[in-house]
């Protein structure tokens, strides 16, 4: 067991909102980072029952020296930053981190988060560094996004604003949101444009420059009232648990399936082809091996993953359909 106490480990906030590239930025930065260096990853999901760390694992190649823990359920400084807090208590004890990385849910409130990581509890224990934030300058024409509290409370805190998906942007996007960016942070920020997550490690290092106000706004929104996480709940015997949670406007329906339940893949494609919703994530057993998924407004993206424990969906969509779940037990193997 390591002794050694945990002291000033250097964090980054990696933030941004739904579908702009945060778990593709952060798997690019473990790739990258020095081999004997243990970075941790705190994730927080807008769902009850977490996707992300699964996608993450199963990315992972063993002996890596990459610490997972997810934080489910919606922003993960509620209730006074309590599931927050245990979670990442835990996450610092098993891995004694070179590096820690947080990434907030794209719906969450990025201020609180960098509270409760600056109160007196934490002093000495983390060195808060830069904030990063991407952003996809083509969403800066729907009012959904420049009109969301987050959206711009996410650019307002970044020391470090990642124009993300540079590769899709018409000749005036990149202008457009250099401009947008000194609308909402007076700060000296730094603006950068990249495609697929793919920025420098060096991106991470210095101090954050964010004044936090320890007596920032509260939000409301929908609080998970179950003492055990969903995430961690046992799965009834119909082989299946779905969750829904909803808040800032975006519902999220989700579901976990037992390792037992064999999905076809063919069947699980032209499903996730028919979805015309804001977000899906998902991992899956399946007859051809276990495959992680992610639909963005930019398509549907499949990767090959070593492993996971059980089958795992999350969609995020403006409204839910009652058929989804009849369509996913359709896509099981008989």
């Amino acid at each position: 067991m390591n002794t050694q106490k945990i002291s000033a480990v250097p964090t980054n906030i990696i933030t941004g909102f739904l579908g702009v590239g945060k778990t593709s930025t952060i798997l690019h930065l473990l790739q990258h980072k020095p081999a004997y260096e243990r970075w941790a990853v705190l994730v927080n999901e807008f769902g009850e029952l977490g996707v992300d760390g699964s996608l993450f694992q199963g990315q992972q190649s063993e002996g890596s020296e990459v610490f997972i823990r997810e934080v489910p359920g919606g922003c993960m400084c509620c209730a006074a930053g309590v599931p927050m807090q245990s979670a990442l208590n835990q996450l610092l004890i098993k891995s004694h981190p070179h590096r820690l990385l947080i990434e907030p849910t794209g719906l969450g409130h990025p201020q609180e988060v960098l509270q409760t990581l600056s109160s007196e509890h934490y002093q000495g224990v983390l060195d808060i560094q830069k904030v990063l934030t991407l952003v996809d300058a083509r969403k800066l024409t729907d009012r959904r996004y420049t009109e969301h509290e987050t959206f711009n409370q996410q650019i307002a805190i970044a020391d470090v604003v990642i124009g993300n998906k540079q590769d899709l942007y018409a000749p005036d996007d990149q202008a457009n949101l250099e401009a947008y960016i000194k609308t909402q942070n007076s700060n000296n920020v730094q603006i950068l444009f990249t495609e697929q997550g793919m920025i420098d490690l060096a991106c991470l290092q210095g101090t954050n420059q964010f004044i936090v106000n320890t007596h920032g706004h509260h939000h409301h929104h929908h609080e998970s009232t179950e003492t055990t996480l969903l995430s961690d709940a046992p799965i009834p015997e119909a082989g299946y648990l779905c969750a829904i949670n909803q808040g800032e406007g975006f519902i999220s329906m989700g579901w976990r399936f037992i390792s037992s339940k064999i999905f076809e893949r063919s069947k699980l494609l032209a499903f996730f082809q028919m979805l015309d919703v804001e977000r899906m994530k998902a991992v899956f057993i399946t007859e051809q091996g276990v495959f992680g998924y992610n639909l963005t407004s930019d398509g549907l993206t499949e990767t090959e993953l070593n492993n996971c424990k059980e089958s795992r969906i999350e969609i995020i969509a403006l409204q839910a359909r009652e058929q989804w779940e009849e369509q996913l037990l359709a896509c099981i193997s008989t």
